[in-house]
């Protein structure tokens, strides 16, 4: 292929993943008029986020997952051809060769192959279901694996393998890992802290086999495979997932006279150059010093280097600490330095509580005056500043011990090492290579808020695992810049959500006008307003369209329904648990046809109606509450749904009733207005198919009773949510999500969901279980009787309407007339009416899209 533009470099990038995509967006952002850019992927997709991959299976799609898409790409001239592999180097003329035989010439060659998963030579190791653990086209094979297995092992015991194994767990099997080795995570943890990583893992229902060595796999009489092992035991399964380490991608260069390290990896210099000319390797298939890096913060820096030296600069890369934090099946691990003490003369500090299951280990130098290495199971909070203290090599306080031992209020027990003790050139966000200096820069061009904070750095956007850290800097230095870090609701309170939220608690504050009146100043705004009637409507539970409460509401409130883009609203009963009988759905049938409105079945088992005129709404309502129906809520920051699977009732696996549960506590917790939105969901059995950890209280069924899980959320930024109890009755559960909802309306800010809550809530996990399973703030029993009173307030708001001829008279299009708005336009599609849509936004029909969407 000619280049348009001779005077261009021409760069091709062979491999778009992580590090690959990382090096382009470098170029991107730097001079890219310089360069012409074209990819290669042996992938049908383009760059996406491999440290998240675990996500897939608790809800997140491969949309989610990517890093870039064809447009950003097109938008910025890089040339990228997808399923197709580079085969050939002529290094003599400055070509590749595709498996298609496409040829294309380079002026420099940037090899991003990264690695492949290593499959042991194990007789049997090439059966159907045997997979690895690698792409998202690898996930999908689990996934339909999983649909015809009960069963599951994973060979490797180490971060992917934990990995694949949360991954069984949430398709429903029955999981076991195989290990090689005395324990879990060889490599990251030392003896102590594998072993408690056993122990809350196997509490999880995951069975693990370590020291065992498999010889064969085959036919099996229970299940699908037997996997024999060479100490003469055994282990039957439906579905087997190697994850036994990766090696590098080096087979192209190898075979074409790049120098490769006697373990493999093409072997670079400090600038990621190869021994041939123009040619670059970075990421996993790279080895600088004899060294594999496994992880994505070296390979980006890595592509950051290389970028840098095409542009005709002398950075260099200088190795890169592999220290790292994660959650594994919803336990908290952290891994810093020299796990074992291998350091000449190495000291440690071990702190082990066997009832709160947490397990840290401090090594120290020799004086003991210099961290060498941490590990930390259970409790990962101290990470942040014992990986700053290492990498700074910042001298330790007088008695070590005080970094990792736990803090009851003694002040004296202070570390004394904090975010002001950092030098400017502290790595915060190790993705992304922003140090402190970087953020105090940023703060000192205008940033405020982590929100400008992550658009302007970057910071926190990578893995996540810096967010707390880095929002420490952020208002540390706000601070000392003079700025007053306040987290007042607006201008009209001097007080935040959680303030506010107090004084109308504590004061039984009913109206808007009085806490004004008391507390603020002005006449109110579009920030406080809809808070306070958020929370008036969460601690007394009024009707919300009484006068005095009418100015607070935004429009979905006050017309008791989402307003859509054309003007109409939507109507949404609620279906608790997502049962309904078959009258009511003949009901639903027939109002949506009278009213020829839109219908759609949605992702928390409700059906939605559409575009009904705001005349229409109240005849609409007055059908259905005479038919059994309630206020669905769509409309509020309130409790919306709660899913549910069919459970004991009728699937064979359920171990309880997920529908009578769910239905409970959807009538129980109905109407409860919050700071935001609230989903929940009940799964009758660990196969989990009402996703109950995705939502904001999820609870799913064991043959011991429920386990709880808390702050999870789909949407833009998907969470899984955090193990909170397990093994509870029906009663202790109720108990512990009243106390949970109530304390969450008590201290959120406005407009926050749980999961953000929680990340900003000091302490985290472990202190909210404090306060809510072991009461530590004493606040348990005013909790239970503030949702108490707010249950026994509940009103159907659409039913006390309709029975209002006075409210009933906002519901028309006019003022000064009942005349119907004639100027809504419609159209059909798919035998339904939709909002006439603008020649460029065409709604899709019904056709076949096969060929009209490839290429």
């Amino acid at each position: 292929m000619s280049n348009p533009t001779q005077t261009r470099q021409r760069i091709i990038v062979v491999g778009n993943g992580m590090v690959g995509h990382k090096f382009i967006d470098n170029l991107i952002k730097s001079a890219n008029e310089q360069y012409d850019i074209i990819t290669f992927s042996e992938e049908s997709r383009l760059a996406y986020d491999r440290v998240q991959l675990s996500g897939y299976f608790s809800g997140k799609s491969a949309d989610d997952l990517a890093l870039t898409d064809a447009h950003y790409y097109q938008q910025n001239g890089i040339n990228f051809v997808l399923n197709d592999k580079v085969t050939t180097l002529d290094t003599a003329n400055n070509q590749v060769i595709t498996s298609s035989g496409r040829i294309e010439s380079y002026d420099k060659l940037v090899l991003a192959t990264g690695s492949f998963p290593f499959v042991p030579p194990i007789p049997g190791n090439d059966k159907e279901h045997c997979h690895v653990y690698r792409t998202i086209d690898d996930l999908e094979k689990i996934t339909a694996s999983g649909s015809q297995s009960k069963v599951g092992v994973v060979i490797g015991g180490g971060l992917l393998g934990l990995e694949a194994a949360n991954a069984l767990t949430h398709l429903g099997l029955e999981t076991h890992i195989v290990e090689f080795a005395p324990r879990l995570m060889a490599v990251q943890l030392d003896d102590g802290g594998g072993r408690l990583l056993r122990r809350k893992i196997e509490e999880l229902g995951v069975q693990v086999h370590t020291e065992k060595a498999t010889s064969e796999i085959i036919e099996g009489e229970t299940c699908r495979y037997r996997i024999n092992f060479a100490d003469g035991s055994f282990l039957e399964t439906d579905t087997i997932v190697f994850s036994a380490g990766i090696r590098p991608q080096d087979e192209l260069a190898r075979q074409f006279g790049l120098d490769i390290g006697e373990r493999g990896g093409i072997v670079i210099n400090d600038h990621c150059q190869t021994n041939v000319e123009n040619i670059y390797a970075i990421g996993e298939c790279a080895l600088w010093q004899n060294k594999i890096f496994g992880l994505v913060a070296p390979g980006y820096q890595m592509a950051k280097v290389t970028a840098s030296h095409i542009a005709g600069n002398d950075d260099t890369f200088a190795g890169a600490d592999m220290s790292t934090k994660l959650k594994l099946l919803g336990v908290d691990v952290a891994s810093i330095g020299d796990v074992h003490g291998n350091t000449p003369g190495a000291q440690s500090y071990t702190y082990n509580d066997e009832i709160e299951q947490i397990y840290k280990r401090l090594i120290v130098s020799a004086d003991g005056k210099k961290i060498v290495g941490a590990v930390l199971v259970g409790d990962a909070e101290a990470y942040g500043t014992l990986l700053q203290t290492l990498l700074n090599d910042m001298t330790l306080p007088e008695n070590p011990s005080v970094l990792i031992l736990p803090n009851h209020g003694d002040e004296s027990a202070s570390s004394g090492l904090g975010i002001d003790a950092l030098p400017d050139s502290a790595s915060i966000c190790s993705c992304f290579d922003v140090t402190k200096g970087d953020i105090k820069q940023a703060v000192a061009a205008g940033c405020t808020t982590m929100s400008e904070l992550k658009t302007s750095t970057k910071a926190s956007t990578g893995c996540g695992g810096c967010s707390s850290l880095a929002k420490q800097v952020l208002e540390s230095e706000l601070s000392s810049l003079g700025f007053e870090v306040k987290s007042d609701i607006c201008e009209h309170f001097s007080y935040s959500r959680q303030q506010l939220a107090d004084i109308i608690r504590v004061k039984k504050i009913t109206q808007f006008d009085q806490l004004l009146e008391s507390h603020g100043q002005g006449l109110g705004c579009e920030v406080c307003k809809p808070a306070v009637g958020s929370i008036l409507a969460s601690y007394w539970n009024d009707y919300v369209l009484n006068d005095q409460h009418l100015e607070l509401q935004d429009t979905n409130d006050i017309y008791l329904g989402n307003m859509q883009k054309d003007g109409t609203y939507s109507v949404v009963p609620r279906i608790a648990g997502g049962e309904i009988t078959p009258d009511k759905l003949i009901i639903l049938g027939e109002v949506a046809k009278q009213f020829d409105l839109y219908t759609k079945i949605t992702g928390g088992q409700r059906v939605d109606l559409f575009g009904a005129q705001l005349h229409e709404l109240p005849t609409i309502w007055k059908i259905l509450i005479d038919a059994g129906f309630e206020t669905g809520h769509a409309y509020g920051k309130s409790v919306r749904t709660v899913k549910s699977c069919v459970g004991s009732t009728w699937c064979r696996y359920g171990v309880n009733d997920s529908v009578g549960f769910a239905i409970a506590i959807e009538n129980r917790y109905k109407g409860l207005r919050s700071p935001h939105k609230l989903k929940f969901a009940v799964s009758g059995c660990t196969r989990e198919c009402a996703e109950a950890q995705t939502k904001d209280v999820g609870i799913i069924a064991t043959d011991k009773g429920w386990n709880l899980y808390v702050c999870g959320n789909g949407g833009m930024r998907p969470r899984h949510g955090d193990l909170f109890a397990t093994d509870l009755n029906n009663q202790l559960l109720q108990k512990y999500i009243d106390r949970f909802l109530m304390f969450y309306i008590r201290t959120a800010d406005r407009l926050q969901r749980t999961s953000v809550w929680l990340e900003n809530l000091d302490g985290g996990l472990e202190y909210l279980k404090k306060v809510i399973i072991e009461d530590s703030l004493g606040i348990a029993n005013e909790l239970e009787a503030e949702m108490a009173h707010n249950v026994k307030n509940y009103q159907c708001e659409w039913k006390t309407t309709i029975e209002s001829p006075e409210k009933l008279k906002r519901f028309q299009h006019f003022v000064n007339s009942s005349d119907t708005d004639d100027n809504l336009s419609f159209m059909t599609t798919r035998d339904q009416r939709f909002p006439h849509q603008p020649k460029s936004q065409n709604i899709i029909d019904s056709v076949d899209l096969t060929n009209s969407l490839i290429g």
